[in-house]
């Protein structure tokens, strides 16, 4: 029976805003360089009034996945949520533009607003994230529709959905559809802080879950060891365990199985999004059945391309490289 979507991810709607900044503008504006953090609103809407010529994209992890994967040509949907406001109808029509279903409406009335990130690119390429989370924080169960999750092959989850409880109900709910009508389930860990924030679940969940995508500091984080010894674990708790190290080789590892993919550096334009995207390139290898390996080379050229332009989601045809790199 074929199932209307092949991969549905569930995660944070956020409008990414960009702006390219200086090292001493950073410092000026109490930014730390590199890593994303939570700001209030009051915070968000100062930052937001200090870039200069921004530009804005739909983004949010998990979504920037999705539309890799459309622009792969597999069938996708996104469980997310947004506000009635000009931000929310901008995200919903991007993503539909993107070919991924946006399937629950923008919420009318509410308090809240649409989510954004404040993003401030250096000129190394280091993105500095500051996010207001607003509505896309309040996603519960009650948006997580049974003929959505229960319809996808691969369901993808969005490790920052821990941060609230109702995201971890939401998440919980649609694993739990997902998998008892046969689809598979899996969660990219974030990042270290979420990990820190949430080890004892997110141990939990690599024993309860299909396949677990994380980059080596996060699972150092995960199993507080060095990294041989926490993939290792993994591999033990996990059905399928990815661990991307930016820059060197990929590992993944299914049972007595392990491939070691390598890498070709590049120097980034912009270093954002080559996480989602690797996660667009090893899904799509995972949901139409290659190899391990193929899955991993798949994820590299998708980061690759990614990180050699301004922003998170794919640019080029993607499907056409992987021809090119003779992997379809």
């Amino acid at each position: 029976m074929t199932k209307t979507y092949q991969v549905v991810g569930i995660g944070n709607a956020i409008v990414d805003v960009l702006t390219q900044s200086d090292d001493s503008f950073l410092e000026l504006m109490g930014i730390q360089k590199g890593i994303m953090q939570l700001v209030e609103r009051k915070r968000g809407e100062m930052l937001y009034g200090a870039m200069r010529e921004r530009t804005q994209a739909p983004g949010g992890s998990v979504a920037n996945t999705l539309a890799g994967l459309g622009n792969l040509g597999l069938s996708t949907g996104f469980i997310g949520r947004v506000h009635d406001d000009a931000l929310g109808q901008f995200y919903a029509s991007e993503m539909a533009r993107d070919g991924t279903d946006f399937v629950n409406p923008p919420v009318e009335g509410g308090e809240l607003p649409t989510s954004r990130s404040m993003i401030f690119v250096s000129p190394d390429g280091e993105r500095s994230m500051n996010t207001y989370l607003g509505i896309s924080a309040e996603l519960g169960p009650e948006d997580v529709a049974d003929d959505v999750a229960g319809q996808a092959e691969i369901l993808f989850l969005e490790g920052y959905l821990y941060d609230k409880p109702k995201g971890k109900e939401a998440f919980d709910r649609a694993a739990k559809v997902c998998r008892a009508n046969g689809g598979k389930a899996g969660i990219s860990l974030s990042d270290p802080f979420c990990v820190d924030r949430h080890r004892d679940g997110f141990r939990k969940l690599v024993k309860e879950l299909d396949y677990v995508i994380g980059n080596e500091h996060e699972w150092e984080s995960l199993y507080q060891t060095d990294l041989s010894a926490a993939l290792e674990q993994a591999a033990q708790d996990s059905g399928l365990v990815v661990c991307t190290r930016s820059g060197s080789e990929v590992v993944l590892v299914r049972g007595d199985e392990e491939a070691v993919v390598p890498v070709n550096r590049v120097v980034p334009v912009d270093a954002t999004g080559a996480g989602d995207q690797f996660a667009a390139g090893f899904l799509y290898g995972f949901a139409t059945g290659q190899t391990l390996e193929t899955c991993g080379r798949m994820g590299n050229v998708a980061a690759a391309e990614v990180i050699s332009h301004f922003g998170a989601r794919p640019e080029t045809d993607l499907k056409a490289l992987f021809v090119k790199a003779g992997l379809i």
